[in-house]
């Protein structure tokens, strides 16, 4: 039974382009290693040593780092301990009315008051301003160093320059240490982070990042079964320099370096227009798409990885246009203070007991993507 499961869903017709077997993969020339999907299972326990990285990283570095600029931990107001309200809470966060109606029945207290506690007991679980800086300052770090890699790696593969090289001789092309080790690094990354958000404070948007990891790592998973690793190198290669310029915009704005931070948004903009709304589409997919249908011809992994690349595309083309607003924003107004992403209470900045730890929205119906209460995309 496992057998044939397993035959079918590594059948070569799906996976592979005519003409060419796994056995061709699984022996190559002397002196040649092409890519076997046992090699990328290495990037699990490679994660668990990514997240231990990461707390030694916020402790030992981005801590202290937040004190030199002032960045405390700030103390949350604390609910009043009530065991059927906390009961709720732990079940759904924010009761429609009916429920509230019934617990102001259960309780004999004013729905205002339910809805104050509430909103109180939600911002207890939110991350502090240092907890977000720190996990900032890890996520910047390891973009600018997986970055300086790739490009390290890109910048003397003819393929960089020459996009119909992905495709020579394809699948059949040789593994270099460089697109293992850099495959290796980006898949323990996003598996660490996906592990993190079992153990951190549950973020509101605990959903939908989890489902942004799973198709991340899908995504690489994918492209290295199938050996596209010179166009995968690349796509994770100008998904990553953006996120160096968002991250860093993050920090300076928790540090409250405000014009710091919105010429780093500005930058962070700019930069994601080139690389997901140029260079992606109009380099990299573009080979993906027509070049690789030219040499290589399609089969039917072909289709499905070139829709994942086009979704892809699609969710660039909505998320420049929500930073453009805050961009044009930050350049016209002189300040970045929302995020058309995701709704927050607003009564944030009410229920921390050092008001200076908190950046206060103007009309309290959104949040700022540099508040980290987005994740980066």
């Amino acid at each position: 039974m496992t057998s044939s499961i397993s035959a079918w869903f590594w059948s070569e017709r799906f996976w592979l382009p005519e003409n060419v077997s796994w056995v061709d993969l699984e022996h190559p020339p002397p002196g040649v290693e092409y890519p076997r999907v046992g090699q990328i299972l290495y990037a699990l326990p490679l994660a668990v040593g990514v997240f231990l990285l990461r707390l030694l990283f916020e402790r030992l570095v981005a801590k202290p780092c937040a004190h030199i600029l002032q960045i405390q931990a700030g103390v949350h107001r604390q609910a009043q301990p009530n065991a059927v309200l906390e009961r709720v809470y732990q079940s759904k966060t924010c009761p429609d009315t009916r429920q509230l109606d019934g617990l102001s029945k259960q309780l004999d207290w004013d729905v205002r008051k339910i809805q104050r506690w509430l909103r109180i007991r939600r911002n207890q679980d939110k991350p502090s301003m240092q907890k977000k800086f720190c996990e900032s300052m890890w996520r910047f770090t390891f973009y600018l160093g997986i970055f300086i890699y790739a490009i390290h790696h890109l910048w003397a593969s003819p393929w960089m320059w020459d996009t119909r090289q992905c495709w020579h001789k394809y699948p059949l092309q040789p593994l270099s240490p460089g697109q293992y080790n850099h495959y290796v690094a980006e898949l323990a990354f996003y598996w660490s982070l996906m592990f993190s958000q079992f153990i951190d404070i549950k973020r509101k948007d605990f959903i939908i990042m989890l489902v942004h990891h799973m198709a991340t790592i899908i995504l690489i998973t994918f492209s290295y079964a199938n050996n596209m690793l010179r166009a995968g190198t690349m796509v994770m290669c100008v998904h990553d320099a953006s996120d160096i310029f968002l991250e860093a915009a993050k920090l300076a704005n928790y540090a409250k370096y405000q014009r710091l931070c919105d010429g780093l948004f500005v930058v962070f903009s700019i930069s994601f227009f080139i690389t997901r709304l140029v260079i992606y589409p109009f380099w990299i997919v573009y080979s993906v798409l027509f070049e690789s249908w030219e040499i290589a011809g399609p089969y039917q992994s072909w289709w499905l990885f070139n829709g994942l690349l086009l979704v892809l595309q699609v969710l660039h083309i909505i998320w420049f246009y929500l930073i453009a607003r805050i961009a044009i924003k930050a350049i016209f107004k002189g300040k970045v203070s929302k995020d058309d992403r995701s709704d927050i209470d607003s009564s944030t900045d009410e229920e921390i007991k050092n008001p200076s730890q908190t950046l206060k929205p103007k009309d309290g119906s959104h949040t700022g993507i540099l508040n980290g209460d987005s994740h980066d995309h």
